[in-house]
């Protein structure tokens, strides 16, 4: 019954009509944006995420995360129809989508994929709405100690999901948390890194290492590599499938929205291994494995119901613990901070019509993807049609304009042309920039539990061995450490990226 009543709350909170309104906005923006190749969620979210600092708290992530949906939708179309995933997760849907689409079946290959995410985002909304509760729960029993260990859980595993090689993957964390620490000391007010800075002083600003890193660095990345886009712009018919493509999607769509929403919860990049993962199960056990690669609609159906179930379930951390999953998340946990509320456990009773509209609004988006996205596919193909020489100013004059517009301060546009001249110099040298951002935000978290932990204790560090639930944690992180560096996981990511690329 509470489970009832908590959802009839957030119901009451998401349809609220400036709220659907704005979920709306979000999701069509989102899959706006994200339709463009090469740009994606991370990057999407991180450019629009100024224009939602002037709304309701509820109103702002309620948006926020119908453009996350909305720009991991757009990137299924972009795979299917030009070959150029707009998202690391719809890497493997180009596989099978846009053979579809050579082959005259671009249509079912969009339904496909938009009946898969609305019932992956469905079944996982309901997920996330049974296993918070009880997660919130446990996290608030959780000392300084216990956070700090679970922190630093998080921020190893991720190393596992990322791009590069191990070792590359810890220098960005470890510079994240360097960034992450610039600015008055929180107990002392002692500055560090500031070079005499007065803006330093309050550290570096998050939307412009947001933007920076993912809108500008990703944009002079697609500028250097612009390749030539083999679009199936013509009219797509017959978007709804066949009954023979609908008896086949069945099992796809239910095994991938399992994978999803298990794998969504996991640090740096759940979503990118449950689309792999589920695609792989369908190959393994399909009775069609010569038709992958070759226009196999097991091969849509599956991955796009994971990596959107795997988009919902990420919201577990983020809300029980305060934790992000992977970038997007690390974003929405800076948008909580901007808007005066601590994210984690504390959320569900301090909040708890944020945070179970939030979950409802997840439902009305999903369903606000299928009603708005197959109708207006028309309209993603003509703009697919646009030259991302055309587009790139225009995108960038936007981001600009919005992180200046939060504070009105020139210094901000300033940090947003570093940190992408930063993030492009990263890239160029083989390093991810999604692990520095994970590393930004819970390096202020890690090291105020660290220090919390040590004051409570006299500065005893074997507090965090003889506390069982740290204990299990940084064991957990030591064995994670030593899985990510071991050759044969090693080659299994190398093998995954270069799929992915």
């Amino acid at each position: 019954m509470e489970l009832l009543d908590n959802l009839a709350l957030g119901l009451s909170t998401a349809l609220l009509l400036q709220n659907v309104l704005y979920c709306f906005v979000g999701v069509l923006l989102g899959t706006a944006v994200g339709v463009l190749p090469g740009i994606g969620p991370t990057a999407t979210v991180a450019m629009l995420l100024p224009i939602t600092f002037g709304f309701e708290p509820v109103t702002a992530l309620i948006m926020l995360a119908g453009i996350y949906y909305g720009a991991q939708y757009g990137g299924s179309t972009t795979a299917i129809l030009i070959n150029l995933p707009g998202e690391s997760s719809a890497a493997v849907t180009a596989l099978d989508g846009h053979e579809m689409a050579r082959q005259g079946r671009a249509g079912a290959a969009l339904a496909a994929a938009a009946i898969g995410s609305f019932v992956a985002g469905t079944v996982a909304t309901v997920v996330l709405a049974v296993a918070a509760p009880p997660l919130a729960r446990v996290a608030l029993r959780f000392g300084p100690a216990e956070y700090f260990s679970l922190v630093l859980l998080g921020l190893i595993v991720s190393i596992a999901l990322a791009r590069g090689t191990a070792l590359k993957a810890l220098a960005m964390i470890a510079l994240g948390v360097l960034f992450g620490t610039v600015g008055q000391d929180i107990y002392t007010g002692t500055p560090r890194f500031v070079f005499g800075r007065r803006e330093l002083y309050g550290g570096i600003d998050f939307v412009s290492v947001a933007v920076g890193m993912f809108g500008v660095a990703e944009i002079l990345r697609n500028l250097e590599n612009e390749r030539t886009r083999t679009a199936i712009v013509g009219k797509v018919r017959n978007l709804w499938p066949t009954r023979e493509d609908r008896r086949r999607m069945v099992g796809p769509i239910l095994r991938g929205t399992g994978l999803g929403a298990a794998l969504g919860v996991l640090p740096g990049g759940g979503h990118v291994l449950a689309s792999f993962t589920s695609y792989a199960v369908e190959k393994r056990i399909s009775k069609r494995r010569e038709e992958f690669g070759q226009g196999a609609i097991e091969g849509v159906a599956g991955p796009e119901s994971a990596n959107n179930a795997a988009a919902q379930t990420s919201f577990i951390p983020l809300l029980t613990l305060g934790l992000p999953a992977h970038p997007v998340m690390a974003l929405m946990v800076g948008a909580f901070i901007v808007h005066g509320i601590t994210p984690g456990p504390n959320v569900m009773v301090d909040e708890p019509a944020l945070f179970w509209g939030l979950i409802a609004s997840m439902w009305i988006g999903n369903v606000l993807l299928v009603l708005l996205n197959l109708p207006l596919i028309g309209l993603w193909v003509r703009m697919l049609r646009i030259p991302y020489q055309v587009l790139f100013p225009m995108i960038i004059l936007f981001a600009a304009i919005g992180t200046y517009s939060l504070e009105f301060n020139a210094y901000d546009v300033y940090a947003i042309v570093f940190f992408g001249i930063l993030g492009y110099i990263l890239i160029k040298c083989g390093c991810e920039p999604a692990p520095l951002l994970l590393g930004f935000v819970l390096g202020p978290l890690l090291e105020e539990n660290l220090r919390r932990a040590l004051i409570i204790s006299r500065g005893d560090a074997t507090v965090f061995l003889t506390r069982p639930i740290s204990a299990v944690l940084l064991t957990l992180a030591v064995a994670a450490l030593v899985v990510a560096v071991l050759p044969a996981i090693r080659r299994r990511r190398e093998v995954v990226f270069t799929e992915e690329e």
